[in-house]
């Protein structure tokens, strides 16, 4: 039996997990383990699950560490982790990939040999661990990975427009397909999790300014899974522009010749940012550097958000993100309204398995790659655990009411 055909509603925390270690003038490398201290605190970190009562855990591998060099791996910490995983006895979702390559791969995604690199490190990670991991995400949010490293330039390799979107589009899909190929091959039993970013549209979206972006938006969210499962045939809507961006008909028909399917699919939503609201008269480009007008659409955004992808694809549904960064309070009420509106649309019939708060602690917001000051500065607090900074250069982890909630929800489900 998978791990996740139990019937009832998993309960997941996440570990904060972003690992972009490429650094430029005026830009520093963002590790998240790094800058929360996880890799000084690993240890009593995990030990927190225990105390939320969670049977699942969403947490990354730091690629660029565990493969330093080409064709070399460094396993002795995170042999330790697992063994440390097995103590606390969580099924752990093991994000193999969390917007960043290591340093020795020349132009990151882009790289010639990236997919065979990717597939060679997942499947290495597959049989060292085999029998103790065995659920794997290939790649965190890949859209939005395509979106900030494609797009807008903001991450390695800096790539812009359309045209960079779909280069990296080709290669992060096909090392997915590659790496969820090459961990069946040494794991049979293996379970892969895909994992997405919600994006939603409210506001002026059928004015004259906005309708074409907006409908071109809401197609684009579904192309990394409709290419990895060779839904892009002769009919697909965003067929035109894949060729126009230089997609091939040889690129679509090896799609098609060598579909997956995970076995779950992932859905982020966040309250405060996975909704953007149009407003006539405002223009924004939707680049990090960009605040857009996002707008709050609470549980019924987030049921949208879900639905969204449980009708297109037929497939058990996780919610793998979600949260309120703000005050211990915001927390507790999003936990206790996200729960139900969970539990009502498994309720009316959808095949919604999990349930995932991130994260366990609070994060470091992204914009410190691009500042100059102190960590400490960059606190995002959206955690069940508070990171506090002390007199050591690192942070102690303060258990809120939030985690209490956690645990009360987790207890009611048992």
């Amino acid at each position: 039996m998978k791990w996740f055909e139990n019937g009832k509603l998993n309960f997941a925390v996440g570990f904060e997990d972003t690992f972009v270690p490429q650094s430029a003038p005026g830009r520093r490398s963002l590790d998240e383990y790094e800058l929360t201290k996880h890799y000084e605190q690993w240890h009593s970190d995990i030990g927190l699950i225990q105390e939320t009562g969670a049977n699942h855990a969403r947490w990354g591998i730091p690629w660029y560490l565990v493969n330093p060099e080409k064709g070399k791996y460094s396993f002795d910490w995170l042999d330790q982790v697992v063994d440390r995983f097995e103590e606390v006895g969580v099924d752990v979702i093991v994000d193999l990939m969390h917007y960043g390559t290591p340093l020795w791969l020349d132009n990151g995604f882009i790289n010639e040999d990236y997919e065979k690199y990717v597939a060679e490190y997942s499947a290495t990670v597959a049989d060292r661990y085999k029998g103790r991991l065995s659920v794997y995400t290939p790649m965190n949010e890949p859209l939005l990975t395509c979106m900030y490293c494609g797009e807008f330039g903001y991450w390695p390799p800096l790539l812009t427009g359309d045209d960079g979107f779909v280069k990296i589009l080709r290669k992060i899909t096909r090392g997915m397909m590659e790496s969820q190929k090459a961990i069946a091959q040494v794991d049979a039993d293996a379970s892969f999790v895909n994992v997405e970013a919600s994006f939603r549209f409210d506001g002026d979206v059928d004015a004259p300014e906005f309708k074409d972006q907006v409908d071109f938006l809401k197609k684009r969210r579904f192309i990394v899974e409709d290419l990895i499962m060779g839904k892009v045939g002769s009919d697909h809507e965003l067929l035109p522009w894949l060729r126009k961006n230089g997609m091939t008909d040889a690129d679509l028909q090896w799609y098609r010749d060598n579909a997956v399917r995970p076995d779950v699919l992932g859905v982020n939503y966040y309250p405060l940012v996975s909704t953007v609201e149009y407003k006539t008269g405002e223009y924004h480009t939707g680049g990090p550097e960009d605040t857009l007008p996002f707008k709050n659409d609470g549980v019924e955004g987030l049921k949208d958000a879900l639905h969204l992808f449980a009708d297109r694809y037929d497939l058990p549904i996780y919610l793998t993100e979600t949260c309120w960064p703000g005050t211990v309070e915001e927390r507790v009420q999003w936990l206790k309204d996200s729960v139900a509106a969970v539990d009502e649309l498994r309720d009316g019939g959808m095949n919604l398995i999990g349930y995932t708060w991130w994260s366990l602690f609070d994060m470091i917001y992204w914009v410190y790659r691009d500042e100059n000051k102190p960590v400490e500065n960059y606190l995002a607090q959206m955690g069940l655990w508070d990171l506090k900074a002390n007199d050591r250069l690192s942070f102690d982890r303060v258990k809120t009411e939030a985690a209490e909630t956690y645990r009360q929800l987790v207890d009611q489900h048992r």
